[in-house]
């Protein structure tokens, strides 16, 4: 009963917190989002009842207030961190671009795979934007634009750069979107790239959290850009980003709120991130 009334709620709620501008968007696309919606919260509440042990090939949990490790698994051993590079992107953009700068997008800023409809190209649009949709719905092609404005070589430099800076020794970087599997760390790298993000530029975490995000098509009609972070329904979840890859498995690089504390909470080449997350906060309760 919890659950479907739960479920109900979180549908009004979507259904009523749309953008009142976006007249163009019809009762057919409302009803289509409200389902997708409800499909991902049903997947999410089933994984909550999981039992099933981490699958996880490395995990850490890590108190941020005193940098106590609270749970581990292969904390120094490297993969490829798939989407989570996203996060790297988004400070970078963040820390050496005006937010209210206009980027005019090319073709080649939108090559790469998994292009969204509302960034085309000759569209002008603040980076400010390109890094909400990188961090909501993971848009590689936002990613790819972000770069472009200060040219690819120097964005990734300045990745690479600063991934040192916070002595992540195990980090590296060739792109800007994490498509590319050779990007990889470790989940000790992360909770330090986490813990930076918390403390020096936390309107990442409030991104990764939001799914009210839209931009009008080519035709002006307003598209959402859905939250790919599928623990933004949750009131523990203070923000972070999830990633997938063949090569990377399920990853996840989160903080969130337990017992009062803000626990960053890392896992790499996951089989289903969603029930580890779970099962770990479980133990940590």
């Amino acid at each position: 009963m919890k659950t479907k009334i739960f479920l109900l709620f979180l549908a009004c709620f979507l259904f009523c917190s749309g953008p009142a501008k976006a007249d163009s968007i019809s009762l057919v696309r409302v009803i289509e989002i409200l389902k997708q919606e409800i499909s991902l919260l049903q997947l999410l509440l089933s994984n909550m009842q999981s039992v099933s042990p981490v699958s996880a090939a490395a995990y850490l949990a890590v108190d941020l207030s005193n940098n106590d490790v609270l749970l581990e698994k292969n904390p120094n051993q490297t993969y490829s961190i798939a989407s989570i590079t996203k996060l790297m992107t988004s400070l970078i953009a963040l820390e050496n671009i005006d937010q209210e700068e206009e980027i005019v997008l090319t073709k080649d800023m939108l090559s790469p795979l998994g292009q969204s409809p509302s960034l085309f190209a000759g569209l002008k649009i603040k980076a400010g934007d390109l890094i909400k949709a990188a961090l909501i719905q993971s848009s590689n092609d936002a990613a790819e634009s972000l770069s472009y404005f200060l040219g690819q070589k120097k964005f990734i430099k300045l990745m690479n750069d600063k991934a040192k800076e916070l002595d992540m020794i195990s980090t590296i970087f060739y792109d800007v979107h994490g498509l590319n599997a050779a990007n990889v760390s470790t989940v000790q790298d992360l909770v330090k790239l986490l813990f930076y993000i918390e403390k020096n530029q936390p309107e990442i975490l409030n991104i990764t959290k939001s799914n009210d995000f839209w931009l009008p098509d080519e035709d002006g009609v307003n598209l959402k850009f859905q939250n790919v972070n599928n623990f933004y329904p949750l009131t523990a979840f203070i923000g972070g980003k999830t990633g997938y890859l063949v090569e990377a498995k399920q990853t996840l690089a989160s903080i969130f709120n337990v017992q009062g504390k803000q626990i960053a909470l890392v896992l790499l080449h996951s089989a289903n991130r969603q029930a580890d997350v779970f099962t770990i906060l479980k133990k940590l309760e």
